[in-house]
């Protein structure tokens, strides 16, 4: 799912996924008043896109938590979200 978040901003001159992404955590932090995951992502978030594609795409321990409280969860569009899914649950079912 992060990777095809990452390809539709690199691709996207606009970034409109970044800036969703950010207005976002604005949302939440506002709604929901102070959280420190939220807070990680929002200063994540005032970085560089390169340094942000890097936590998106981070494979570590650290990269899936994070991901667990992505602020991107709704930049793709429903029908890339249900491609991936149904891609991923045919790969595990063949595996």
């Amino acid at each position: 799912m992060a990777k095809a978040i990452v390809d539709l901003i690199d691709h996207d001159p606009s970034q409109a996924g970044l800036s969703r992404a950010r207005n976002t955590c604005k949302r939440w932090l506002e709604e929901q008043g102070p959280d420190p995951n939220v807070e990680e992502w929002q200063e994540i978030l005032s970085g560089s896109w390169e340094d942000i594609r890097k936590v998106l795409l981070d494979t570590s321990e650290n990269g899936a938590r994070l991901r667990q409280n992505s602020p991107f969860a709704g930049v793709l569009p429903a029908k890339m979200r249900l491609d991936i899914y149904k891609k991923f649950r045919d790969d595990q079912t063949a595996a």
